[in-house]
């Protein structure tokens, strides 16, 4: 599980003493099992605690460790240093990157896992990505394109023919794959 220092405790137990409606702190993974994984702690309010989020009771506060996160989360460390600008709070996940997905992880862990280790890779030729925004109650993958795959002429080609019939393969379970991406923005595209 994740240790808190007793130093970044009495740090996070300062901050949240100025807010009115924090019940503790919540620790989460953006984009866990990514390249892209970003370890966050925010203050917890009443809205932002769900029904799978694990409570750990510290001396001076809760924290709440998002349930979808927790095996990423695995011999994380919070931890608080003071240096002459007045001190730093660091966060050490070294599972949050960690691709840790089989048959019974969420549909949008396995998705993510065929993107960034499969997908992108080949975009990464043309200086592109791909990301999965949200996947809909109809199973409907929403993605969204960058870099040079924004506003390229051939986004449509590599949307039917490369990224869904990927995962569509890969993922029956989907029913369709959709393209947000303003293309309208060809700064960066890689065909025009």
């Amino acid at each position: 599980m994740v240790t808190i220092t007793e130093s970044a405790q009495d740090y996070l137990a300062d901050l949240l003493g100025k807010q009115d409606d924090a019940l503790g702190v919540r620790v989460f993974i953006n984009q866990p099992g990514t390249s892209r994984a970003e370890t966050c702690i925010a203050y917890a309010r009443a809205d932002d605690i769900k029904d799978d989020d694990e409570r750990v009771e510290f001396e001076r506060f809760s924290a709440f460790f998002e349930g979808h996160s927790l095996p990423y989360l695995e011999d994380a460390l919070v931890d608080y240093s003071t240096d002459r600008m007045g001190g730093q709070l660091t966060i050490k996940a070294p599972n949050s990157k960690m691709p840790r997905v089989d048959d019974n992880s969420p549909i949008e862990d396995r998705i993510n896992y065929v993107l960034y280790n499969e997908v992108n890779p080949a975009l990464a030729a043309h200086g592109g990505e791909v990301s999965l925004i949200e996947v809909t109650e109809d199973k409907i993958a929403i993605l969204q394109f960058g870099g040079g795959c924004q506003g390229c002429g051939m986004v449509d080609a590599t949307l039917k023919g490369g990224v869904e019939k990927t995962l569509m393969e890969q993922l029956p379970q989907l029913s369709a794959v959709r393209d947000i991406t303003d293309h309208t923005d060809r700064t960066n595209a890689y065909y025009t």
